[in-house]
């Protein structure tokens, strides 16, 4: 920095003011040299530009001020931000260096509009051509960062000459200044490849690194340019350490985007990563290592790269060990036996000053650690928790977590760390980590269900977060009446019920009906306290006890049993809200209530849109339609078509599925209507011929290869118009709730008449044509809706055991676990739940649960096992469940034809 910027000058008397920071004796003062700058005092001051004799301390002063109020958010007018540019540019007067790189910086933030720039061009050209190197190069910076397009053809020889400049400063600005201008004129930087190629091979390390950056931007979208790029350079031509960090960067990309590994023979590039292990600079061992740990490599392969991140862990720097635990937690994820070498070393780090240190080493040694040394770990983790914040305490708590779900037997030690660490004093996000790791660990765990239970009854007590009390009470509805003794959590909950807000009354009073609803042994004392609920303030909690007491006492009676009472208070809820309000919305008020049993409960909700011409907007004068679900719509149509009308109730509607290719004469899907009994196909036809009005449109289907389908009707369109769409259709008959599949292929016939396109008259005379359309399969996925179920556990554990069906499959060959997964689930046409459709990286097995209903309204559950059992072989587990054990069977039919 200047002098004038350095030292007691920012001090000055004008420019120091308190920074209202003082110690308990206020023997001394913290003073900030910019406290209470105002905007217009500094625009005032800034009038110093123009005098005719500059007083440079004063005018550095001056500028740090506006420099100071622009970094802190400050925004000048159009008229402000002008005058201070012109009275800056006043400024190349004075010879001062100091002041001259100030007013570089100010042209800089400034941003001059392109009329302005003019001003100022041809004093910066002037210093890009001084002898004063420190000129050049922030005259190149200024001048690249203010031009466009037009004026950089006017300088781009004097930029090729700064790019291969002696000296370092200039030549690394030129190149710097080429990488930000790349982003806006890539054509001009690509002229400037031989210069930069050069500079690749210069002796000075920033020149060299700025270099090979600028020239890997040139070539990024040349694959073979790049490869070629770092055969050559991987030769030993890199000696800036900087630069030979970008090298490993661009290798391992040629790596991963070429697929060459290890295991096909070609090595050049990997053992160039491997060679950098032992370079003379920290920063290139670190990059090499971590960029080989984030490879498909084999143990053997991994092991150095290992080696040189344990060395580093005990390192003096704080840095170094930072960035090699970083490294080693990654690895631990995906391959934790590859780092228990480091598990000594890591134990050392757990004491590091530094907490990010110590929370890394925590957590990888979590990952790391066996079965023997959970409870010395756990030991360890509860003197360090109190040191740290709460984001590196929610970290340790998921670390907890998985470690308790890899050794199950460890629970009680890992539920009481657990438990102890909700008394202590955190935050929202923390205490919700903990309480989601406790929820956890109870339904995979189900030893740990009554001890959890009662930790997290304990915490409800002291509570603080409304939140978190409710979800606490819900969880402990669904799972303390199938504990032991379920009357030892009915004191915590009525405690709620007397001491909490209005909220969390309402949740507990909820909670106490489900243990009344659940355990018949309870309902009398369970009656006891809602009748006390029935006198509280809040109208929501006296409303929700008025139900329970009367619809569990059976005054008011809900279905044909007190089963049917149960499910309708705390069953889940299957039909998806933007679905019920499509219903509700177009339900009219008749003698006949509303029935939700009609409302589809399919998880997309899609309006019923017909396909259009491509590139054709529709009518501006359209009304927008009210929002109805999909199944709705369809339902209203089909019923209002009289040989439709006796086919029942609709249980789905498929996806068009296209039978023409993109800007073709005819553009036809097909919706597949799905009945008990039959399967009406719906063909929307376009007309994309301008010139043409198709009539008598029909389409001739061809079941032969679907061989449980006979066609029983069908109705053609009698008018088919330029740009506008309808419907054909053909219903089949099928055996009643049997999940016929089978190929249809299809054809378009229809009449042509020419249209005079001036007048929109068409001709009498027609000639008959017809039009090939794709094939297309009704398959199992079909008779399936996606249902979710808010709780998969619950809803497992209620359904009948003796209905469950299991076996195994062999998947053969697949790209990936991930692959196998999506297709599973795309043959049985299910929703995934809780999230398990998301494969791991890496992961080389893994467990998905799917729920649906099955034609015929049969709900079913499905859990699904993966695992690679060899090079790329994906084995399976199904189980399932279901309301009919014939249906179970059939899952797993489709699944073996499948």
């Amino acid at each position: 920095m200047p002098r004038s910027l350095v030292g007691g000058d920012l001090a000055a008397p004008e420019m120091a003011q308190p920074y209202m920071k003082k110690d308990d004796d206020d023997e001394e003062v913290e003073y900030s040299p910019f406290f209470g700058i105002e905007k217009g005092a500094v625009l005032q001051e800034a009038r110093a530009f123009h005098d005719p004799q500059l007083d440079v301390r004063r005018c550095s002063q001056v500028i740090t001020k506006l420099l100071y109020l622009l970094n802190q958010g400050e925004t000048f007018t159009k008229v402000e931000a002008t005058e201070v540019f012109f009275a800056v540019t006043k400024l190349f007067q004075s010879s001062d260096a100091g002041l001259r790189r100030l007013v570089y910086l100010m042209i800089k933030e400034l941003s001059p509009s392109s009329d302005e720039v003019i001003i100022v061009t041809s004093s910066l050209m002037k210093d890009m051509n001084s002898k004063t190197d420190m000129y050049r190069a922030n005259a190149i910076r200024v001048l690249c960062r203010i031009i466009d397009g037009t004026l950089l053809t006017q300088i781009e020889r004097y930029l090729k000459q700064a790019i291969v400049d002696k000296n370092p400063v200039v030549a690394s600005a030129a190149l710097v200044s080429g990488i930000h201008l790349a982003q806006a004129n890539p054509e001009i930087v690509k002229r400037w490849s031989n210069e930069v190629q050069e500079a690749v091979q210069s002796r000075a390390p920033l020149v060299q690194f700025h270099g090979l950056a600028l020239l890997h931007q040139i070539r990024q979208n040349d694959r073979l340019a790049v490869s070629k790029l770092v055969s050559s350079l991987t030769r030993g031509s890199v000696r800036s350490p900087l630069a030979q960090c970008l090298l490993i960067r661009y290798t391992s990309q040629v790596m991963r985007e070429s697929n060459i590994n290890s295991q096909t023979g070609d090595r050049p590039f990997f053992d160039f990563l491997e060679s950098s292990l032992r370079h003379k600079s920290e920063m290139v061992i670190l990059e090499a290592a971590r960029k080989i740990t984030e490879m498909d490599v084999t143990s053997r392969e991994l092991a150095p790269a290992i080696t040189v991140l344990q060395l580093f862990l005990s390192s003096s720097k704080p840095v170094l060990r930072f960035a090699a635990v970083r490294t080693l937690n990654k690895v631990a994820m995906t391959r934790p036996l590859a780092v228990t070498t480091c598990n000594v070393d890591l134990e050392g780090l757990m004491s590091d000053t530094n907490r990010s240190i110590a929370t890394l080493a925590i957590t990888t040694l979590l990952k790391t650690g066996n079965e023997s040394s959970v409870d010395r770990l756990i030991k360890q983790i509860t003197n360090f928790m109190s040191d740290i914040a709460d984001e590196f305490k929610i970290v340790v708590v998921e670390a907890i977590r998985s470690l308790c779900l890899k050794f199950p037997l460890k629970y009680r030690s890992m539920l009481n760390f657990l438990s102890n660490s909700l008394r202590e004093e955190g935050g929202f996000e923390y205490k919700k980590a903990i309480v989601d790791s406790i929820i956890t660990l109870i339904s995979e765990i189900p030893d740990a269900k009554e001890i959890g239970l009662l930790h997290l009854c304990e915490f409800i007590e002291d509570c603080e977060f409304t939140y978190l009390s409710s979800q606490i009470l819900h969880f402990l509805g669904n799972e303390g009446p199938r504990t032991s003794d379920p009357s030892r959590y009915i004191r915590y909950i009525y405690n709620r019920v007397i001491l909490e807000n209005a909220t969390v009354r309402a949740s507990a009073v909820s909670t106490l009906a489900k243990f009344g609803a659940l355990v018949d042994t309870l309902k009398p004392r369970i009656f006891v306290l809602l009748r006390r609920c029935l006198f509280d303030t809040e109208d929501e909690v006296r409303d929700r006890a008025t139900l329970y007491l009367q619809t569990l006492g059976g005054e008011v009676a809900i279905g044909n049993n007190e089963k049917d009472a149960k499910d309708f208070l705390f069953g889940s809820f299957d039909v998806p809200l933007a679905n019920l309000e499509a219903s509700l919305r177009t339900y009219e008020p008749s003698e006949e209530p509303f029935d939700i049993s009609l409302v589809s409960r399919e998880v997309r909700s899609l309006p019923l849109q017909e396909k259009k011409a491509p590139g054709k907007k529709a009518p501006a004068a359209a009304a927008t339609p009210a929002p109805v679900s999909a199944v709705d719509a369809y339902q209203k149509m089909l019923s209002s078509i009289p040989e439709f009308a006796g086919f029942g109730r609709l249980f789905k509607s498929s996806e068009p599925v296209e039978l023409t290719e993109a800007e073709t004469e005819y553009a036809v899907n097909v919706v597949k209507h799905i009945y008990d009994s039959y399967v009406v196909l719906q063909y929307n036809c376009t007309n994309t011929i301008e010139e043409q009005l198709l009539e008598d449109v029909t389409v001739c289907v061809d079941a032969s290869d679907a061989e449980e389908f006979s066609e029983i009707c069908s109705k053609p369109l009698a008018s088919l118009p330029y740009n506008s769409t309808g419907q054909i259709f053909v219903a089949f008959e099928k055996p009643e709730h049997v999940p016929a599949i089978g190929k249809f292929l299809n054809l378009l016939k229809f009449t042509v008449k020419e249209v005079d396109t001036s007048t929109g008259e068409a001709d009498e005379d027609g000639v008959e044509d017809e039009y090939q359309l794709e094939e297309f399969e009704v398959v199992a996925a079909d008779y399936m809706l996606r249902v979710p179920v808010s709780n998969f556990r619950n809803a497992w554990e209620n359904m009948d055991p003796e209905s469950e069906r299991v076996d195994e499959y062999g998947l053969g060959v697949r790209e990936s676990l991930a692959e196998a997964v999506s297709a599973v689930i795309n043959i049985l046409g299910m929703q995934p739940c809780e999230g398990t459709e998301v494969v791991p990286k890496n992961a080389r097995s893994h467990s998905c649960l799917l729920s649906g209903v099955f034609i015929g309204d049969v709900k079913v559950l499905v859990r699904l096992s993966f695992g690679l059992s060899g090079p790329n072989e994906v084995a399976m587990k199904l189980a399932v469940r279901s309301d009919d054990p014939e249906v179970s069977d059939k899952i797993h039919e489709i699944v073996a034809s499948g």
